[in-house]
């Protein structure tokens, strides 16, 4: 559910699971001090201790204890220097989960209404709802085989406390229109994400469609594929690194996410007829 880079092991993380699904993940080792991150699912993160930053591409956000964070799926910067003591929880929701919670309490969202559109949304936690978060605690060394089912009642009890911490309507709107199926903008989503090491497959995922359905999109939008655009746009920005920047060839090859330099050099020929080193 979460893809972090390779420097981090798996172990760092325990797990709670339904099913084939990640509910919650505790963590209470540090990662190194910047770390850019992918959620493959939406997540909330409640920290139970310490202090962190997450950057988001139009956010800037310094979270503390008792915070919690609803993230939408997508790429985001995160910086734990603040507090070596940082602990938290982390839940993941595939979207059929949080769809089918929508469905079955349709009338918690019939005011559902336009608002502003942010990645990152941030609640303030209440007694009642740090009790919730104690009473998860005992399952991660819990045995039993009714585990998913105590999970489910959790995952349910989870989105109502959220709902009503929801002051501003925000993570009711956010959940409603994931339930609507509604597609993030395809000029948006490229701009943000195209210096990013996702893959196509990723990409469509983040925008709320299929692959076959994002190719099409994308196609009729830009009319030409999203490979052809990714690579044509990261090109043009190594070009402009090359002409305003002190960076080498090596150093521009990495940030535009080549991890060939040889392979770099040659598509910026076969783009602008001369090598890189020659236009800077």
């Amino acid at each position: 559910m979460l893809r972090v880079p390779s420097s981090i092991s798996a172990n760092e993380f325990e797990s709670l699971k339904i099913q084939d699904m990640t509910f919650v993940a505790y963590r209470n080792n540090v990662y190194p001090p910047r770390n850019e991150i992918f959620f493959e699912e939406h997540a909330i993160i409640y920290v139970l201790e310490g202090e962190k930053k997450f950057i988001s591409p139009t956010q800037d956000i310094h979270v503390q204890k008792g915070q919690i964070l609803f993230f939408q799926r997508g790429c985001y910067s995160m910086n734990e220097s603040i507090d070596t003591n940082y602990r938290s929880l982390v839940f993941f929701f595939p979207e059929n989960l949080l769809k089918e919670f929508v469905a079955q309490n349709l009338s918690l969202f019939e005011d559902s209404t336009e608002g502003p559109f942010e990645q990152i949304l941030s609640l303030e936690s209440t007694e009642n709802f740090n009790k919730f978060v104690d009473s998860l605690i005992p399952f991660f060394s819990a045995r039993t085989n009714l585990m998913n089912q105590f999970l489910k009642l959790k995952f349910t009890e989870l989105m109502l406390h959220l709902l009503e911490l929801d002051r501003s309507n925000q993570f009711k709107r956010t959940l409603f229109k994931i339930y609507q199926g509604q597609k993030i903008d395809l000029g948006y989503l490229l701009e943000t994400y195209y210096l990013k090491p996702l893959s196509i497959e990723e990409l469509a995922r983040i925008s709320g469609r299929s692959l076959s359905v994002f190719k099409r999109d994308f196609e009729q939008q830009f009319h030409t594929s999203p490979a052809a655009w990714i690579k044509n746009k990261r090109l043009e920005y190594a070009s402009f690194l090359l002409q305003n920047t002190s960076k080498n060839v090596s150093e521009i090859s990495l940030e535009i996410g080549y991890e060939s330099v040889s392979h770099f050099i040659k598509a910026f020929k076969e783009k602008y007829g001369f090598t890189p080193k020659k236009n800077h």
